[in-house]
Formats: structure tokens, sequence, C-alpha cells
């Protein structure tokens, strides 16, 4: 069982280029708002597989900006590249003040990362290769990161996996949360949508009930909790039943999280 604020302190992350999306966020109770800069490799990656490829701009930043308060602009950028230390600056320079480093293999290239910026920002490690993987107690270990986020697409083709959920409930998933707990490093995971989302592959349900399992921190907010005609209250409903959600999974023990593993996992043979 965790606190009692679970779901209040569960950190959304919400990726849209919209202003109009974007100004929602302060009465929905999301708690960072940005843009998905990363360009480099990640067509070559994922083409084919459904997944989200962005095609947002440092120009798009600087709109978010004019609606939403410095404390929470966002911006994933690019893996490190002979480019890095502009693509900081220019972001810093736009109001970002939380900062991804995506697709990293080792604790020198976040070290990297973290220098570049020079405490202007918070910088946040998004692991999702395997290498990063095997050293992921050195990248905990990286003197002024913040945070680490658990990339799933890209960690489970890096690893070979069929789904991003088998690697969700997966005893090396167990591991990273065991080593972020030692290390007290606050662990973000993928992305999540309110429990009754219609449409998944698998219920939104079974995927929530591994947060509080895996003592989690925070998430993107999935897609499919928001649409081209998303309005402030449909937006601050999904929000609030994803926080109401969370915190009901917090009050169970250990072993009843534990039957929402084994639910998913067998969820996903018959998909």
């Amino acid at each position: 069982m965790m606190e009692s604020c679970y779901g209040d302190s569960f950190v959304l992350t919400l990726i849209t280029k919209s202003p109009e999306i974007a100004g929602f966020a302060d009465d929905c109770n999301i708690n960072r708002v940005g843009v998905d800069l990363e360009r480099l490799g990640k067509v070559q990656r994922q083409q084919g597989l459904g997944t989200r490829l962005s095609d947002h701009t440092l120009a798009d930043l600087q709109r978010l900006a004019a609606v939403v308060g410095k404390k929470k602009l966002f911006a994933r950028l690019n893996p490190l590249n002979q480019n890095t230390q502009r693509e900081i600056n220019e972001v810093i320079e736009a109001g970002a003040r939380f900062l991804m480093l995506p697709y990293f293999e080792s604790a020198l290239d976040v070290d990297r990362f973290v220098r570049v910026i020079d405490e202007r920002a918070t910088p946040i490690a998004l692991l999702e290769t395997a290498p990063a993987l095997v050293r992921v107690r050195e990248v905990m270990q990286v003197s002024g990161l913040a945070e680490v986020m658990i990339g799933l697409n890209d960690l489970r083709l890096s690893l070979g996996v069929q789904s991003h959920f088998e690697l969700l409930c997966s005893p090396v998933l167990d591991m990273v949360a065991a080593e972020a707990a030692k290390l007290k490093m606050p662990l973000t995971i993928g992305g999540i949508a309110p429990p009754s989302t219609p449409g998944l592959p698998v219920p939104a349900d079974l995927v929530l009930a591994q947060y509080p399992r895996l003592r989690a921190r925070g998430a993107w907010l999935a897609r499919s909790s928001f649409g081209p005609d998303v309005t402030s209250d449909s937006l601050k409903a999904a929000v609030q039943a994803i926080r109401t959600r969370l915190q009901e999974l917090a009050c169970l023990s250990d072993a009843e999280l534990e039957r929402y593993r084994d639910a998913l996992k067998k969820q996903l043979r018959s998909v």
C-alpha cells in the first residue's frame, strides 16, 4: 500500500503543439505540458508500428510558452548529437524547464546532457535502449539527474519483445523500480489513459495497476485521453478519472496488485 496522496501527486505530462489544449493544463491538474522535438533515428526505429512520429517544432514550443507557465513547460529533445548544446539552449530560451534526453546508452551520455543544461532546467533521462537498461544503476547515480522515465516502445524494440505491455509487467521493470527505490530516483513510465477508455488493445485499468505496483511517480497522458474535439471539461474529467483510479489502486495490497499483473499477462495471451 502506498501513501494516501499517490493519485494527487502522480506527475502527468501532456504532449501537444496546440496552444488551446495546452491552455487547459492548469484547470485540468496537469503537471507538465510541452512538445516532442525528437527526430534523429526515430522514423527508422518505429516505422510501420503505428506509433506517434512527432512533427513538433521549436516554434510550437514558443507558442505554448505564451499560455503555459514556465514551471510546467516541457521538451523532449533529440538523442545526443553535434547540435545538442544548441538544441538545449534554444528550448531553455523558449521557456522549457523540463528537458528529456531520449535513446541514450550510458551514464556518460546522461552526464553530458546534465552538464550542458547546467542547472538551468530539470534533466530527465528517457531509458529506452538495452545498453542503458544494463547500466541503469550508473545512470541513476548521475549527479544532477532529476528523473528516469522508461520509454516502453523503443525499449521493447531494443530488447526484441513483441509488446510493450509484456515489458510493463515483466521482472525487468521490477528490477528498474527496485533500483529507483534504492537510489531514491523518481521513476516514470510510458503513457496511461482513463480506466474506462474504449478501443484499447488491453483494458486501461490493468495498465494503471502496474504504476502503484512499480512505485512509479508519473506517465505521459496518452493520446486516447483526448481527441481533436477535446474541451477543458472533457480533459479535466479524464485526468480526474486517472488520478482517482490510481489512488484506489494504490490502496491495494501487494498481493492484490500482483493479481492485476497476472490478469494483464493473461490478457496479453488473448490479444
